[in-house]
């Protein structure tokens, strides 16, 4: 038997992914408090005894993929091409399996360019992902793993990589997702076999 409680969680969550599928399809602007009630059948004033504004809705989203952003990169980094390996896998498995996780990935990048966003947040989407696995690749050209090439440059391929899959599954649940290997191939340098 759920509980009143464990009932609204699951509203919560319910708004939560019909705001997320409707905020990558019309983007912060135009999507209305009003198309998020109609998304999940309540009136606009239910909707305020979860959330009290969009943007509420909105941050709220943005902490959960920033909250999984953050717990991903601190992952075990002992070998640099395994990190990528890894990081591949389990986001685009995630992306092949449930449409949500791609569409969080989208949401984040997208996200990047809301000033209202806490400076942290904005921070980390606009690039720190990015920086902090240059310096994991370096450590990979280091040891040979990964091939030779600006780090920074190269961590930029792998993401927009990585960002461009989870785009289009978001957008076509329907279309299969491009093997993990595929991607971390950007990255390997090939003439070690690593």
């Amino acid at each position: 038997m759920t509980t009143r409680s464990d009932q609204k969680e699951i509203r919560r969550k319910q708004i939560l992914t019909a705001a997320l599928d409707l905020l990558i399809q019309k983007g912060f602007a135009g999507t209305k408090i009003s198309d998020i009630a109609n998304a999940v059948g309540m009136s606009v004033g239910l909707l305020f005894h979860y959330f009290d504004s969009k943007e509420r809705i909105y941050e709220e989203l943005v902490q959960m993929g920033f909250a999984k952003s953050q717990s991903m990169m601190t992952a075990n980094r002992a070998e640099p091409l395994a990190f990528f390996e890894n990081m591949a896998e389990l986001i685009l498995d995630q992306a092949g399996n449930d449409p949500f996780s791609a569409k969080m990935f989208v949401l984040m990048s997208q996200a990047a360019a809301n000033d209202f966003l806490p400076e942290e947040i904005r921070n980390h989407l606009k690039g720190d992902v990015i920086r902090k696995s240059a310096k994991i690749i370096r450590a990979g050209q280091s040891d040979g793993t990964i091939r030779k090439g600006d780090p920074l440059a190269l961590s930029v391929a792998f993401w927009a990589a990585i960002q461009g899959i989870c785009q289009v599954i978001a957008l076509d649940a329907d279309l299969p997702c491009p093997d993990s290997s595929w991607v971390v191939d950007i990255l390997r340098n090939k003439k070690t076999g690593g």
